[in-house]
């Protein structure tokens, strides 16, 4: 199964020197740590999803071998499309600015995903506690519990007119709505880890409390 991480939003409101994908949390950038978690997962190619407004994360996306596509930078859903009509389905797909992903996490989806499509997400009552920024557009309720997407998601295969049957994850920079297409399984979590999307400053130093 292919996967791509998704690194080709401007990023604005975490105001860093550097752009989103390439700040370092304990010290390693957001796209390698991404990068690692995916490679030491069962998935088995890797690639960047990059814009015209992330060409240092382009060129470091190069570097770590993970194979640049570089979308238009229309947004993440357009981007999105454009990354899956160049690779296989179903893709797992991931946002760059999760950076305390893991290889189980990643693993865990595509299983609740069996062959289709399916979308991480927590508790938005998990990230209020921990403090960790909130984009209540993205917030919708999955059986009575107010959730939100983390970013980290499987894309189930094109439909006979070659749309994606869900199309799942959001890029927290686009401000677009989860999409809880029915066909999209929910796989809920707890793991504190998946709850830290950093969108701003202050979430740098949430993600760095926790790093291992």
């Amino acid at each position: 199964m292919d996967a791509l991480v998704m690194c080709g939003g401007r990023g604005t409101r975490l105001d860093a020197p550097v752009e989103k994908p390439l700040v370092d949390i304990c010290g390693r950038p957001m796209l390698d740590r991404v990068a690692a978690a995916l490679r030491d997962s069962s998935v088995e190619s890797v690639r960047a999803v990059t814009s015209p407004h992330t060409p240092n994360t382009r060129d470091r996306a190069a570097d770590l071998g993970l194979d640049p596509i570089e979308a238009p930078g229309d947004g993440y859903v357009s981007d999105l499309g454009f990354a899956l009509a160049r690779v296989s389905r179903p893709a797992v797909t991931v946002v760059s600015d999760l950076p305390l992903v893991a290889p189980e996490h990643v693993d865990a989806v595509v299983a609740a995903a069996d062959g289709g499509a399916a979308t991480a997400c927590v508790p938005v009552e998990l990230k209020r506690e921990l403090g960790a920024s909130v984009d209540d557009a993205l917030v919708f309720d999955h059986e009575g519990t107010a959730v939100c997407p983390t970013g980290l998601g499987v894309v189930g295969p094109a439909d006979a007119d070659g749309e994606t049957d869900a199309e799942t994850n959001t890029d927290t920079d686009t401000n677009t709505d989860a999409d809880t297409n029915t066909d999209s399984t929910m796989y809920l979590s707890t793991d504190t880890r998946l709850a830290l999307n950093v969108n701003r400053p202050t979430d740098i130093a949430l993600a760095e409390d926790r790093c291992e």
